[in-house]
This record gives C-alpha cells, sequence and structure tokens, in this order.
C-alpha cells in the first residue's frame, strides 16, 4: 500500500503548549480514518502540518513522499478548515465553476451540486447562506478538484440530521472511488459511520490506533442493559464487575461492566426485579472517554 501521509516523531508546541508530542502515524492510500480526541487534544493541529499551513518544531511531516509545504506536494490534495470564507456576492454555482477552473479535470459543476444535495441553492449568493449550508458547499469544494487525499477538520459542524448523512454518503461514495479521507470529528457516530480506521489523539499523544472494533477492544467493557420496574432498591454503580450505572430518560439502566456475567449474576443474587436484559459491546464514545482519560499511552 501507498503511504499518503507519515508523520515521524512530530512535535509541535505553541509557547508552552505541547500541541504534539512525538507523534509517529502513517495514511495507506485508500484509507478512510477518523481522528477522535477532546478540544484541544491536537487534531486541528496534525491536519495544519500535513497540509503544510504549519510546521513542525521536531520530526518528519511527508504529503506523498515530499514536503507539504512545497506547492508540488499538494497537487492532489483537498482540505476544508474549520472556518471556510467564501466570496459572499457569487452563487453557489459560480464559486464551484471559480474552484473547478484550478483544476485539469474537475467534476462538473452539475455533479458537485447532486453529489452534496446543493441543487437548490445552485443560483443563491453565498453571503445569503445559513452556516450549515455554507459547511456543506465547503466540503463540497474540497473534491471539486478530484483530490487523491481530502483533509476534512470537524465537517458537520452545525449541520442538522439530514444534511450530515447527505454529505456521509458523498464521502463514503468518494473514499469508494478509490481516494483517500482523513476527518477529525465532535460526533462520535460520525466516526462510526464513516471511518475503517480511529486514531484516538490525547494530551498531543496518539492513545489508540487500529480499526474501528480493535479499538473498542481495548477498552474490555460491556454494557449491561435492563429496566427495573419497581425501582432500583440497589446502588447498581457498586455491583460486583461494575464500572458505573447510568439510567437513561426512558428508565433503563445501563451499567458499564468489565465482567458483564458477574454483573448478571449479581443482579440474580441480590433479587434485584430487572427485565429486558441486553448485553453488548462498548459504545465507541465509552472507548474515547476510557482511553482519553488514562495516564498511560496505548501503542
Amino acid at each position: 500500500m501507498t503511504t499518503v501521509v507519515e508523520l515521524e516523531h512530530v512535535t509541535r508546541t505553541f509557547g508552552a503548549v505541547t500541541a504534539l508530542d512525538d507523534v509517529s502515524l502513517s495514511v495507506g492510500e485508500g484509507q478512510l480514518v477518523g481522528l477522535l480526541g477532546p478540544n484541544g487534544a491536537g487534531k486541528t493541529t496534525l491536519l495544519s502540518l500535513v497540509s503544510g499551513l504549519r510546521r513542525a518544531d521536531s520530526g518528519t511531516v511527508r504529503l506523498f513522499g515530499g514536503d507539504p509545504r512545497d506547492a508540488s506536494s499538494r497537487i492532489a490534495l483537498g482540505t476544508t478548515p474549520q472556518e471556510t470564507g467564501l466570496p459572499p456576492t457569487l452563487t453557489v454555482g459560480e464559486v464551484v465553476d471559480l474552484v473547478a477552473g484550478h483544476y485539469p479535470a474537475p467534476m462538473t459543476r452539475a455533479e458537485v451540486l447532486a453529489r452534496f444535495g446543493l441543487e437548490d441553492l445552485s443560483g443563491r449568493q453565498t453571503g445569503g447562506l445559513s452556516g450549515g449550508q455554507k459547511r456543506r458547499l465547503a466540503v463540497a469544494l474540497a473534491l471539486v478538484g478530484r483530490p487523491r487525499l481530502v483533509l476534512l477538520d470537524e465537517p458537520t459542524t452545525g449541520l442538522d440530521v439530514e444534511a450530515r448523512h447527505i454529505l456521509w454518503e458523498a464521502l463514503r461514495d468518494y473514499h469508494a472511488d478509490g481516494a483517500t479521507v482523513l476527518l477529525t470529528s465532535h460526533y462520535l457516530e460520525e466516526i462510526e459511520a464513516l471511518a475503517e480506521r480511529v486514531v484516538v489523539i490525547g494530551e498531543g499523544r496518539v492513545l489508540a490506533d487500529d480499526t474501528l472494533s480493535s479499538v473498542l477492544g481495548l477498552v474490555g467493557l460491556r454494557r449491561v442493559i435492563f429496566a427495573v420496574p419497581d425501582g432500583d432498591g440497589v446502588d447498581l454503580a457498586r455491583l460486583p464487575g461494575a464500572a458505573s450505572a447510568q439510567q437513561a430518560s426512558d428508565g433503563r439502566w445501563t451499567v458499564l461492566a468489565s465482567d458483564a456475567d458477574r454483573v448478571v449474576r449479581a443482579l440474580v443474587e441480590q433479587a434485584v426485579p430487572f427485565e429486558g436484559l441486553e448485553v453488548r459491546g462498548a459504545s465507541l464514545e465509552e472507548a474515547f472517554l476510557t482511553l482519553t482519560q488514562k495516564e498511560e499511552v496505548v501503542r
């Protein structure tokens, strides 16, 4: 597999703040990788280094085998930062044509608008778009030139559920055509829906880097879900094998357990009147919270 992005022992600081701390990471051609981490974890800094907007204090960053600060290395790169400025007096269609004119074999206006559900906005000036509409257009513009690599920083921030799913489908289709996608997101369900590989970043370090199923497996937690019709009557978080317990708005309890069998046995032994028992794997959100709270880096 050809390596598209490579970071070797990269450190980047901003004053007294270490944004990236000896990070090594490689992304192969055709992968769809999700960067996950809390605010300030270093995700945006990492993308800015890959796109050539910033330089590392130490270590090496390569884009298509070259220096990302060289324009020649960025020819096949498409990117959408967290905030994007658009010419307010140009229409959506005109902006698509303007950007497309910079590439030798771009998508057509019709293809871009259809892929991202923007047909009805083609004649509207970008200054009159809502925040979510501007975001959809910005992501669409990142793909106009058919780049081999797309960097997306919080691509669906500000979008409603329907618009978010339209964008997800567009990204899946583009990735299926062979493109490499590297994205960050605050939406854990977005990473679950899109990413084949998950890189968890915390305090500037890589805490986990593997397939989604493997990252979930690192946590070793299970969810024991059930209802207690007659009230709880017992401190469920203190059950043997339980890590935490939380009651949802529908009254059902979710007990995070390192040993699900032990929790279920305790429910029976303590005569807790439970019903509707389900045992599931941990969600990505639970894995993320567990990993970012650990002090030891998982390699």
